[in-house]
């Protein structure tokens, strides 16, 4: 499966869009992290441990995005954009979407 964040595929020609596919995911830390993340906040620096639980949540919701354009029977999904939200205190939702597309076969 391509993946690109523009709205072509360069070399390729798209014959068919498919349309919108999407992932989403809410992934929170445990409350030890999360204090131990309080405490980084005094002192400055990056939170590695929300670093890391963003990372995987991005994973997560392109995985999910992934499987929903192939159960379409996409080839490549392009366009992509991710967004993120506070959903609570420690949690937070990540979406990945694009637009889901077949290609012409050589």
């Amino acid at each position: 499966m391509k993946l690109v964040n523009i709205d072509y595929l360069p070399g390729e020609e798209i014959t068919e869009v498919l349309g919108l596919v999407k992932g989403t995911v809410v992934q929170s830390k445990n409350i030890g992290r999360d204090i131990m993340a309080g405490m980084k906040t005094i002192v400055g620096g990056e939170i590695a441990g929300y670093t890391d639980m963003l990372i995987k949540a991005r994973q997560i919701a392109t995985k999910r995005m992934v499987d929903e354009a192939q159960s379409l029977g996409a080839d490549a999904i392009i366009n992509i954009r991710y967004g993120s939200s506070s959903v609570m205190n420690g949690a937070a939702e990540v979406i990945a979407y694009g637009t889901a597309v077949k290609v012409k076969k050589n």
